[in-house]
């Protein structure tokens, strides 16, 4: 095994306490299960996994030096992650009310998409990557690629198992309240300004 299972316990603890705590993930997830139904949610959270295998292969290859040696490449990135989340945010609030179930398709893209984009700039799983994960790895064990692996295996798991239920759950929710057309359009305007909210987070946060 290439983890010491102390840490890898230690890991999983952790990572669990992390994602129970709501957050922009679980909110992005939440909202967009609640406007684009159970598959939306679900699709939102598989963005999200994306987005952090990505960053997981960005720490093992060292990359994330990057960001310490310039720091202005994380602010262009965190501030073009929260223009994008505004720009989601008041897109859904003009468009409030709209049958969304017309194009399904359409809807699951994007709700994959922005998870992947979103999640992608946000400084808190980038600081998970860079500074949390190097904390499990043990180089005395073996490849630290391999010991990377089973950590972002393990992330990428517990993503689709909490937030993906979260998206999921809230879909099925979503999908009775959107029968009724005017609670309809204050679900979409609710979810626009969480969006924005989001933007707005992220763009302020160092």
């Amino acid at each position: 095994m290439p983890l010491d299972p102390h840490l890898l316990a230690a890991f999983t603890v952790a990572t669990i306490v992390a994602m129970l705590a709501p957050g922009p993930d679980m909110l992005f997830v939440l909202s967009c299960g609640m406007r684009g139904g159970p598959r939306a949610g679900l699709l939102a959270t598989a963005g999200l996994a994306t987005s952090e295998a990505v960053h997981v292969l960005v720490a093992a290859a060292g990359l994330s030096a990057l960001f310490t040696a310039v720091p202005e490449a994380f602010t262009v990135l965190r501030v073009a992650g929260a223009v994008y989340l505004g720009w989601l945010g008041v897109r859904m609030i003009r468009q409030r009310g709209e049958v969304l179930s017309e194009k399904p398709g359409a809807t699951g893209r994007r709700a994959y998409l922005s998870g992947f984009l979103t999640n992608l700039s946000n400084p808190k799983m980038i600081a998970f990557s860079v500074a949390f994960l190097p904390q499990f790895v043990d180089p005395a064990r073996g490849p630290v690629w391999a010991q990377f692996a089973v950590l972002g295996a393990i992330l990428i798991f517990l993503e689709f198992l909490i937030d993906g239920a979260v998206g999921v759950g809230a879909g099925r929710i979503g999908s009775w309240l959107r029968r009724r057309r005017a609670l309809s359009r204050r679900i979409d305007a609710t979810t626009g300004g969480i969006l924005i909210a989001l933007g707005v987070r992220l763009a302020v946060e160092r």
